[in-house]
This record gives structure tokens, C-alpha cells and sequence, in this order.
């Protein structure tokens, strides 16, 4: 009878030495690490030589410079398909084929080094385009002329190269005030209201209405977007006046939630607030507030902004005041000074948020150099982690894996 509690404690030390002797015996198996994220720059000539290519370390955000991937002058505004297949490069130089307009050219992307192959190249329709964009369902191109004051769209072919543009359409009408009155005292920020200048064009969320800023005219356009064939028709109205006489509309972003709809005024240094009709396809201006501290005299440049991930917060770049202002936002999109931030440059042409939402980027032009800073998940807020990336004249930078 005292044998059967002996031979239990053999049979089971003899299960755990089989169990472990199995364990030992199995391989390890490795973690898989994360895909390789690469970062396109954009830039401007002599300063800089074309789109250089990066890569971004997956924990630290830390830029290494691999190489220029292409050459084409002035490369200064990107733009990436969601499949991260094709990167499309507007360079503002002014004489393609002898059109005194500017190029458009798609690249295949080798998504295992990051390496570009010229698909093909099409007249941007314009001169010195400075902003390109993709509609939602990737088959079009829009682009902003900012020399000529024309928007343009360009079928996507199946392979992602462009087809001849579909539509374009040229901005007429008096110029914007000579001064921004909405400026700070002392402001001399008079860069373009001699004549239209287009400075950006994106589609809203659903891929039925389009919107192209003319900082010259000192307007916002407003357009219904043909999916089937590319067309840009206006819409009614065809367009609404900026905020305030002279402000220089530039840059404009979405909501997460499709509602509201953000613009930065170059000259006047303000931020506006549209809320977004999604049947009518208009915008409504419902807040206007200075993206400069409430003290700051003189003259500063409003330039690049974007949106945390959460879209609880929005950021603001300004160029010579050189600071990134972090706004909160609350009920029905109205916005909130929290704080600004040095860029640690100088005049920071865009600001843009790794695709984990873990970090910001200035991409400051006069300075050469790309700042980084990390974002806290909880306040937003913002803080230098002081590493800089020697560049020249960065303007633009999109992300892929």
C-alpha cells in the first residue's frame, strides 16, 4: 500500500523531465521585428539635391540618411499612395519642355530598400506647383500651381503612373489686399497678393467635393469632384473670401470625424475654423484666432500644420517667430491655446507626425535641418529630444514601410 505514493512522485518527476526535455529541444523562436519604415524629404535647389531617402529607427524615431533617390530639381512636395507603391514628386522648376509650366513625376517604390524607379513624367499645367494630392480612391492626382494660379487633376493609371491631366481649371479675379489687417503690429508679411497663386488642393473625405486655396485672391474654392472621369466643376458658390482682408489662405486639413475642416492663413498668421456641409459640399467659417502668441509684434509667416492622431490636438508652424503652437480642441471643433515650442531652426516649412504618433517633425528650410521632437499620448504636449538632422532646404517628408 505505501508503494503506490512512491511510484506517483517517480511518474511525475519523470513527466517533468520529459516536459522539459522537450522544451530544451524545441528551436527558439525569433521575434519578428518590425517592418523597416523609410522616410522620403523633399527639397529646394542648390541647398538641396532632390528626394533623399531615410530610414526611421522603429523605437527612437532617429532619421539615417540613405540617399538621394531622385534628382529632379526643386522635388519639394510629395505625395505617397495608401499602398505605399508610388510616390508622386511635383518640382517647381519652370521649364518643362520648354512650357514654362512645372513636371509631375511618379515613381514605383521598392518597398524592401526604399528605392525609386521613374514611372513617367506629365506637365503640371501650371507654373511652380506647390502641393499635390491623392483622392480618396487613389485614381487621381491633384495639384496646385502656386506661379500660375491653376488646379489640375491626373488620372492614376493601373501601374501609377499619370495620364494627361483631366481637368484644369485657372483662378481669375482682383488681388488680395496688399496688407494682412488681421496681422500682428508691425507685421511686413506681403508674399504673394499681386496676382492669383494656388497653394494647395485636396479632396474632402467621401471623394466628392475638392477645395484649392489662392493665398493672391485671398480665397478658398470650393468644387464638386467627378470620380468617374476627374472633373472639377465649381460648386455654389464657386468660392468663399479668407477670413480677413489680405490673410493669405495656404494650408488646410480635415478632421478625423469629416466635420471640420482647419486653414492656416500665411500672411495674417491666423487659424480658421470651417465647419464642413458634407451634403452641399461647403465650408462655413466658424472661428478665427491667432496661431502667434497674444504679446508677439512684427512679422512671422504661418505655414505647415497637422493633427495628433486622435485629433484631439492641432499643430501650427510659423516661420521667423520659428515655433510650433499646439492648440486643443474641443466642443464643435473650436480651438484652444495650449503652448508653443521652439523649433530649434529656422523657418520651419512644414511640420509633419511619424505614422505611430509618437513624434514631430520641422522640417526648417533656412536652417538645413529636420528637429524632433516627442509627443506626450496623454497632454499632446511637445518636447525636444534635441536631435537634429542636417538637410538642405527640407520641405516636405512622408512616411513608409
Amino acid at each position: 500500500m505505501q508503494i503506490q505514493p512512491a511510484l506517483f512522485r517517480l511518474s511525475k518527476r519523470m513527466a517533468l523531465s520529459i516536459a522539459l526535455l522537450t522544451m530544451t529541444s524545441m528551436p527558439l523562436r525569433a521575434e519578428t521585428p518590425p517592418p523597416a519604415l523609410f522616410a522620403y524629404v523633399g527639397t529646394y535647389n542648390p541647398n538641396g539635391e532632390g528626394v533623399y531617402l531615410f530610414k526611421v529607427d522603429s523605437q527612437s524615431g532617429a532619421l539615417s540618411r540613405v540617399k538621394v533617390v531622385s534628382n529632379l530639381p526643386n522635388a519639394a512636395q510629395l505625395s505617397l499612395d495608401g499602398a505605399g507603391k508610388t510616390l508622386y514628386v511635383a518640382s517647381e522648376v519652370a521649364n518643362y519642355k520648354d512650357s514654362q509650366h512645372g513636371v509631375l513625376a511618379a515613381y514605383a517604390v521598392n518597398r524592401a530598400d526604399g528605392s525609386l524607379t521613374l514611372l513617367n513624367q506629365q506637365d503640371a499645367q501650371g507654373k511652380m506647383p506647390v502641393y499635390v494630392a491623392l483622392t480618396p480612391k487613389q485614381n487621381y492626382l491633384l495639384a496646385a500651381n502656386y506661379g500660375s494660379g491653376s488646379v489640375a487633376s491626373f488620372p492614376v493609371a493601373e501601374d501609377g503612373s499619370l495620364l494627361p491631366a483631366a481637368s484644369v481649371q485657372q483662378s481669375a479675379g482682383p488681388a488680395g489686399a496688399a496688407r494682412p489687417e488681421a496681422a500682428p503690429i508691425g507685421s511686413f508679411a506681403a508674399s504673394g497678393h499681386d496676382a492669383p497663386h494656388a497653394h494647395m488642393i485636396a479632396s474632402d473625405p467621401n471623394g466628392k467635393f475638392v477645395f484649392s486655396t489662392d493665398l493672391g485672391l485671398d480665397r478658398i474654392y470650393q468644387w464638386r469632384f467627378d470620380q468617374s472621369n476627374g472633373s472639377l466643376a465649381p460648386n455654389t458658390p464657386a468660392f468663399i473670401k479668407a477670413s480677413s482682408a489680405g490673410a493669405g489662405p495656404r494650408h488646410f486639413v480635415f478632421h478625423p470625424n469629416g466635420r471640420y475642416v482647419y486653414l492656416i492663413n500665411e500672411e495674417a498668421s491666423t487659424l480658421t475654423l470651417y465647419h464642413f456641409d458634407q451634403s452641399s459640399g461647403t465650408l462655413q467659417e466658424q472661428q478665427t484666432i491667432s496661431s502667434l502668441p497674444k504679446n508677439y509684434q512684427g512679422t512671422s509667416f504661418a505655414s505647415g500644420l497637422t493633427l495628433s492622431h486622435d485629433g484631439r490636438f492641432l499643430y501650427v508652424a510659423n516661420r521667423l517667430h520659428n515655433s510650433i503652437v499646439q492648440f486643443a480642441i474641443g466642443a464643435q471643433g473650436k480651438l484652444s491655446w495650449v503652448e508653443e515650442t521652439w523649433t530649434r531652426g529656422d523657418y520651419p516649412r512644414s511640420i509633419v507626425i511619424e505614422p505611430q504618433g509618437r513624434y514631430i517633425y520641422a522640417l526648417n528650410q533656412r536652417s538645413d535641418n529636420i528637429t524632433q521632437f516627442a509627443i506626450d499620448k496623454h497632454s499632446g504636449k511637445l518636447h525636444f529630444i534635441d536631435r537634429y538632422t542636417g538637410l538642405g532646404s527640407p520641405s516636405q517628408m512622408v512616411f513608409v514601410r
